[in-house]
């Protein structure tokens, strides 16, 4: 399972890391520590926090800015695996983004919910790479 440093989360999140901690302490995404005793969030947690943040477009920060374009990282929400097609859904910061791949592609990357990634956009194909 992939756990997130407050920091991490909200670097995915797209706010400040004192706005993601204020979040925590409030109880609207669970938190627990890790071996070395540092708050961390667990994936799965923290890809449905940030679905449900994007669905009320309460983010309280604006995500920074970047010369980098068409690349959104992220965290996978969702994949749907077919017998030879795969839909994956990646939150980044407040957009979803949905890719259609082979489950092959899936599977070699091994994206699983919860997990980094980036989705890369040219054209009308979205392309997914492991973080």
């Amino acid at each position: 399972m992939n756990s997130y440093t407050i920091g991490q989360a909200a670097r995915l999140l797209g706010v400040s890391p004192d706005t993601a901690r204020r979040w925590a302490d409030a109880g609207r995404v669970a938190t627990h520590r890790d071996d070395s005793g540092h708050r961390v969030i667990d994936g799965r947690d923290l890809a449905a926090f940030s679905v449900e943040l994007a669905k009320s477009g309460s983010g309280e920060e604006e995500a920074a800015s970047t010369s980098v374009r068409n690349a959104f990282p992220g965290i996978v929400t969702a994949i749907k695996l077919g017998d030879v097609a795969a839909q994956v859904e990646i939150q980044a910061g407040p957009h979803r983004l949905v890719s259609l791949l082979t489950r092959e592609a899936v599977e070699e990357l091994g994206l699983e919910v919860g997990m980094r990634a980036t989705a890369r956009v040219k054209s009308t194909n979205v392309h997914i790479d492991r973080a």
